[in-house]
């Protein structure tokens, strides 16, 4: 199983997550005061003299309650920093000694550690960020890394690509992806990605799904920028294997859902007219009118008169706060070599995430094949306010 963050749009093991009440509540409160508790006791148990409730006083200070997710977890790692030793190698291996029992997402505060402390102390610092990967992940620590001395850093991380770990060969690929959500943008390789292919062309063919899958989103990252790179980087290795195409297709999945020609042609869904073959009708939006957490469901008809292959997808243009729309786009089953008619219907509850607020007011559903709006109808959305 998978946890995908709404905030964070990436995947990891669910296992690094702690249960939650619900899907809506804020990553933030897995901070919990007996998780924090119970982490000053293990600390003790390898450092006595460790102070437990000036530890727990100092985090939870009169600005906790403000501080969002990224906050707390860089504000405990701070905190920590004036009660373990004052000697940095000594602090990192009472940290080390306890990655085994600390496990889990709410643990990013060990590798955050290592960002604000240990920059002078490279050798020691690389050592803890493979270390603590595993048990939490140091994607995010590792980029103040990657700006002080990128070429330093990326010769390390392309070393971790031959690590026996799969959470520390993927620490290569995610650690210096250019536009990591939740992370700093690393300015330098989203202008010139170069450095970075050294690195992900020697996990293209990894064995590991959860490393191949972080590779496949640096270079998607990649692409938003430097397009035609990582569609020449793709034509080279397209064929090599299953799971290697798989990875090039989520690659370039920016690509493709923007209707790129190339990408379109790379993954079999260009070459002639297409079109002109393939007919969109009969759309048809209900309920006309619906409310927050209901479900809006839309049908079509998609005719080809002769053979074709084609990437479906429907837009939303959903309404913001200033009353102007802005589209999103969605999958639908791809077809290929299809050659008939066909209807197909699909539903949707419509409903607020941490990533999405909705406004009242008309709202677009459209139809696009290979990226490429071919019908259009619309709906009516009202909010609890109205």
């Amino acid at each position: 199983m998978v946890y995908c963050s709404r905030q964070a749009h990436r995947c990891l093991p669910a296992a690094y997550f702690p249960r939650r009440s619900s899907a809506m509540e804020p990553l933030k409160h897995m901070y919990t005061r007996e998780l924090l508790e119970d982490f000053a006791l293990k600390v003790s148990g390898v450092y006595p003299s460790f102070d437990r409730p000036g530890f727990l006083a100092a985090v939870f200070d009169n600005g906790w309650e403000a501080r969002e997710l990224k906050d707390r977890y860089r504000h405990i790692a701070q905190v920590l920093g004036g009660f373990l030793p004052a000697d940095y190698d000594q602090a990192i291996r009472i940290l080390e000694t306890l990655t085994g029992e600390c496990t889990g997402f709410p643990y990013i505060f060990f590798p955050e550690f290592v960002s604000l402390f240990g920059l002078e102390h490279w050798d020691t610092s690389l050592r803890a960020l493979c270390s603590f990967t595993p048990s939490s992940s140091s994607e995010f620590a590792v980029r103040p890394f990657i700006e002080a001395d990128q070429d330093r850093m990326l010769a390390a991380m392309l070393a971790w690509t031959q690590a026996p770990n799969e959470h520390v060969r993927r620490l290569a690929s995610e650690g210096c992806r250019p536009r990591l959500p939740w992370g700093k943008p690393l300015r330098r390789l989203i202008a010139d990605p170069e450095p970075l292919f050294p690195i992900l062309t020697a996990l293209l063919q990894d064995e590991s799904e959860y490393v191949r899958r972080s590779v496949a989103n640096n270079l998607n990252d990649i692409s938003k920028d430097h397009p035609e790179t990582v569609l020449k980087l793709a034509t080279a290795h397209l064929g090599s294997s299953r799971e290697t195409d798989r990875l090039l297709k989520h690659a370039c999945r920016t690509l493709l859902k923007k209707g790129n020609p190339e990408a379109l042609r790379l993954f079999g869904f260009g070459g002639g007219d297409i079109q002109a073959h393939v007919e969109i009708g009969e759309l048809r939006v209900e309920p006309e009118t619906i409310r927050l957490g209901e479900e809006l469901r839309f049908s079509f008809r998609l005719a080809a008169s002769q053979p074709v292959s084609v990437r479906l997808q429907y837009a939303i243009d959903y309404v913001k706060a200033n009353g102007k729309t802005a589209p999103k786009r969605f999958h639908l089953p791809e077809r290929k070599e299809f050659c008939g008619d066909e209807a197909i219907s699909w539903g949707v509850t419509v409903k607020d995430f941490t990533t999405r607020k909705h406004y009242p007011g008309y709202h677009r559903v459209s139809i696009l094949v290979n990226g490429e709006e071919r019908a259009s109808a619309g709906f009516m959305l009202e909010t609890s306010g109205d």
